[in-house]
């Protein structure tokens, strides 16, 4: 839907002529008129510029894959789509894409866990909405930064107010003792670990928040690259715990977000 569209749907339920339940349904089901409108074709991509209507959460860019040149024509594309204070994440960024978004953007966010080496990288491109609720992002060990920072900075471009809890893995349970106060205020929080993956099943039987745990591929040969604490996370005897895939930072940090939003 462009915003031509969009205004004379809003006009016309101002002026009375068009129900806003009406109107409402037809934003949700898709695109109006069967013209295509709703998303733009370039070619190479189908950028859904209607997401964020239906969902709430205007579309990311996975950066993995795709070249820049074509990561920078869909982020210009959803820039232009988007609403004021709404911005646009692109996840798993190369070196090289990072580089085209940082000229096309010199105002772009980058994880500083991906600074200086070739290790993907989330991107913010915009300014960040108002932040509405909080999620608490929990990091085993410094080695899950990655995976950590890319929830963090969904869950804040989702609207959630972040808060980080880095290297309180079991291997120091005093150390997540030490961070009880901070877990137990939140909204929702996301658990990151490596190794066995044991810290969602520990903070899960501290506190009584809606957790979702992310395991990591970090660990040695036996973890089966994540597999290891993936199985150890969905296996977890404490209640409340939603689990996601092997390092997975995105989908639970939008996750926290839209629960920590309605919160």
């Amino acid at each position: 839907m462009d915003s031509e569209r969009l205004r004379t749907l809003l006009k016309a339920v101002s002026s009375g002529q068009v129900d806003p339940e009406d109107a409402a349904a037809a934003l949700i089901a898709g695109p109006l008129g069967g013209d295509g409108s709703g998303f733009a074709d370039l070619g190479y991509a189908r950028v859904d510029t209607h997401r964020g209507i239906r969902t709430g959460d205007p579309e990311v860019v996975y950066g993995a894959g795709k070249t820049a040149a074509e990561t920078v024509g869909i982020v210009e594309t959803l820039r232009r789509a988007s609403g004021v204070g709404t911005p646009t994440l692109v996840t798993r960024a190369g070196a090289a894409t990072v580089a085209a978004l940082r000229e096309r953007w010199p105002d772009a966010r980058v994880s500083s866990s991906a600074s200086g080496d070739e290790r993907p990288a989330t991107v913010v491109v915009g300014p960040l909405p108002e932040p509405c609720g909080r999620v608490v992002i929990v990091a085993a060990g410094t080695s899950d930064a990655p995976v950590a920072e890319e929830a963090a900075m969904t869950a804040e471009a989702a609207g959630a107010g972040v808060e980080m809890v880095r290297d309180v893995g079991v291997a120091g349970l005093h150390r997540v003792l030490a961070a009880r106060p901070v877990l137990d205020s939140a909204d929702c929080l996301v658990v990151i670990a490596g190794m066995e993956g044991a810290l969602p099943s520990v903070i899960g039987g501290l506190v009584g928040v809606p957790l979702v745990a992310v395991p990591t591929s970090v660990g040695y040969g036996a973890s089966f690259g994540g597999l290891a604490a993936l199985l150890g996370m969905l296996t977890s005897c404490a209640p409340g715990i939603a689990v996601c895939n092997i390092d997975n930072g995105f989908g639970a940090g939008l996750f926290a977000a839209r629960v920590a939003r309605r919160a």
